[in-house]
């Protein structure tokens, strides 16, 4: 009898898994069996929002292999809108419910693959009958929504819940379909994931595109009409909204781990080791947007979920599964995002991430430009840096600014993983000419900047 991997999770961790795992075993020696529960395999749920606004024309563009691609070419038993219920350790099966057809299956396994992903935060008041209210995780809410904007009465009042990167670039597309937009946040402003005075940067932008800003608001109910959404509660009133958009982050779907008693960290996560092995279970494997994993910096466990990670953690569990030896070696949490032409960039530690791990640092915020200043289309950038006291080691970077700005984040994520200090930094021969860069890079002007604050310091 072949060796069995059964996969929970159709999407970037468990199709990079089960592809590994193929790869290094015959098709005689190992049968897959996947189940999925939505409508697509291997799709990039970080382009909805630009299929949303329509810049991206249909949802095609965002599926890189179909099941038939896997069924055919890769010899896996893809089974669309399935779910499992059950796993059972003891017995080693999955129990799956057929979401369409009806109905119940129970399939062994020798090794078990577990990528469920995450799924969108719903707070008590969200919990509602009504139409048009939408979490955005899946290319199948996309869809939901979609039909929504595209069906009559035409939605003309948009509310958007949250100022993550889900809220903000949501927020965006709603603009840029021809609705009012009003983005609601409990914290002071949108973009949680850099420092208050970079998220600043961000909400003035938002602002000059139309976006109204409602901080410091803590919503608390929805109302609806004629089985509707009609408006947002919040501590200061309510919001007419034909259309309510949930950004509030994400979780780790760990419903079935937690029933099956695999560990969880204390991310609520699912705790795994550098191979994406679970710990006290042979055969079980976990990876993508439903694990924690170590931070680089902090050296604290951290649920990051982003799918460049899901991606790497999938191929390394694959190539274990087949036979081979791979690790993954942690996260440093770089991330890029825009509103409109800004773009925002950062990676590493936060201010408030670096006092709660214990670190003495110093910050600096450096203003320049992202050309030459006499070159056509120079425009401003900020870059602010984070640097351990008394090493001068980087902690974390954070960029706002326009064209050429987000990338420039990866040079400060290359320096962060090898552990530089900002005088490292200074020393760094990056490109110049003047359509690209100043003469001093914005990201050598920062770390000189963070060399000088260390050194009033110590005087």
């Amino acid at each position: 009898m072949a060796h069995r991997l059964i996969v929970i999770g159709g999407d970037a961790a468990g199709m990079s898994a089960a592809s590994q795992a193929r790869r290094r075993r015959g098709r005689d020696d190992l049968e897959i069996v996947v189940f999925e529960r939505g409508h697509f395999t291997s799709y990039s749920a970080c382009g909805i929002p630009y299929w949303i606004s329509g810049l991206v024309p249909d949802p095609e563009a965002l599926i890189a292999r179909d099941p038939e691609v896997f069924r055919r070419e890769h010899a896996m038993d893809v089974r669309m809108r399935h779910e499992v219920t059950t796993i059972d350790l003891e017995r080693r099966e999955v129990v799956a419910q057929n979401l369409e057809g009806g109905g119940e299956v129970r399939e062994r396994f020798d090794d078990l693959m577990y990528a469920t992903g995450a799924v969108p935060v719903k707070p008590p008041w969200a919990v509602t009958d009504a139409h048009g209210v939408f979490g955005m995780q899946t290319l199948d809410d996309g869809a939901a929504l979609r039909d929504w904007l595209d069906a009559d009465p035409q939605p003309r009042r948009a509310v958007v819940i949250g100022g993550g990167y889900i809220g903000v670039e949501m927020a965006e597309a709603m603009i840029q379909r021809g609705l009012s937009v009003t983005l609601v946040e409990a914290g002071e402003q949108p973009m949680s994931t850099v420092d208050s005075d970079m998220g600043e940067l961000v909400a003035d932008a938002m602002r000059g595109l139309g976006i109204t800003i409602r901080g410091s608001l803590p919503v608390t109910g929805l109302e609806e009409h004629n089985g509707r959404v009609s408006a947002v509660v919040t501590e200061e009133g309510s919001i007419p909204a034909d259309v309510v958009v949930l950004g509030l982050g994400v979780r780790p779907n760990t419903t079935l781990a937690e029933a099956a008693g695999l560990p969880l960290g204390p991310t609520g996560a699912i705790r795994v080791d550098r191979r994406m092995r679970v710990p006290g279970f042979p055969g079980i494997w976990a990876a993508g947007d439903c694990v924690e994993t170590l931070h680089r910096v902090s050296g604290l466990p951290v649920h990051v979920p982003l799918g460049t990670h899901a991606n790497k953690q999938g191929r390394v569990a694959g190539i274990n599964i087949g036979g081979g030896y791979a690790t993954f070696t942690g996260v440093i949490g770089t991330a890029v995002t825009k509103v409109c032409d800004l773009e925002v960039g950062r990676t590493g530690l936060r201010e408030r991430d670096a006092k709660a791990a214990g670190f003495e640092f110093v910050s600096v915020i450096a203003e320049s430009t992202n050309r030459a200043g006499y070159y056509p289309g120079s425009r401003p950038m900020t870059v602010k840096l984070i640097a351990e006291r008394p090493s001068g080691r980087l902690l974390g970077a954070q960029i706002v600014g326009w064209s050429e700005a987000a990338k420039r984040i990866d040079t400060l994520a290359v320096a962060l993983w090898n552990g530089m200090t900002v005088d490292d930094m200074t020393q760094l021969d990056l490109g110049y000419a003047p359509p690209y860069a100043p003469v001093w890079d914005p990201v050598l002007i920062a770390a000189r900047k963070a060399v000088d604050a260390l050194a009033a310091l110590d005087r």
